[in-house]
């Protein structure tokens, strides 16, 4: 009974903290987030941090993955909601969706873009967002694959869904830089349409 007991106060600790994570990420940022925060926050302890997730980078970028993560799949939900709808179609929604939601998650776009700033120096940082990357692409190729179907092969929707990354990473970072001069969705799909005219 006392093992079972501890299981469940230790599953309590491991979503505690990643609740207490993505608050701090929103309030302080990715920089300034320091293990006795979220000790405090999560109502837990030092060695819950080191148990669950073995560091407090480990936990920060748990938090962050799941985030991003949630983000992702209700981008893709937009971009496949209706099933009639054209590639180019889909690209539309995805993008007005992002842009429509980056004022409401600018803070831990922010604590996502710093976490990025100190991936260079910190391998076990740097593999676990590689991973976040690898989970994304995954999932983002199923889609494409989805929306093509036999006209696309596993490299080519791989390759694809690198592009529809980009593309989001990229607005989110200029939108950060200046907001006021990012593009509309109709802007982007008019500029797109150009490329394809002018290949």
């Amino acid at each position: 009974m006392a093992a079972q007991g501890s299981t469940i106060t230790s599953v309590g600790h491991r979503e505690a903290l990643l609740v207490a994570a993505r608050q701090l990420l929103e309030d302080k940022g990715y920089a300034h987030i320091t293990a006795r925060d979220l000790v405090a926050a999560s109502g837990t302890n030092l060695a819950s941090i080191g148990y669950h997730f073995r560091s407090k980078a480990g936990l920060l970028n748990a938090a962050l993955g799941a985030v991003f993560e949630e983000w992702a799949t209700q981008l893709a939900a937009i971009a496949m909601a209706d099933p009639d709808a054209s590639p180019v179609e889909r690209a539309h929604l995805t993008w007005a969706a992002l842009l429509a939601n980056l004022s409401a998650r600018r803070p831990l776009l922010v604590s996502y873009v710093e976490a990025l700033a100190q991936a260079d120096r910190d391998p076990e940082l740097r593999e676990q967002l590689a991973g976040f990357y690898r989970e994304i692409r995954t999932k983002v190729s199923a889609l494409v694959t989805a929306a093509l179907g036999a006209e696309i092969d596993d490299k080519e929707a791989a390759a694809v869904a690198s592009w529809v990354i980009a593309v989001c990473d990229g607005l989110s970072v200029q939108w950060l830089l200046d907001p006021a001069a990012m593009p509309t969705a109709k802007d982007l799909l008019t500029g797109l349409a150009k490329l394809r005219a002018a290949s």
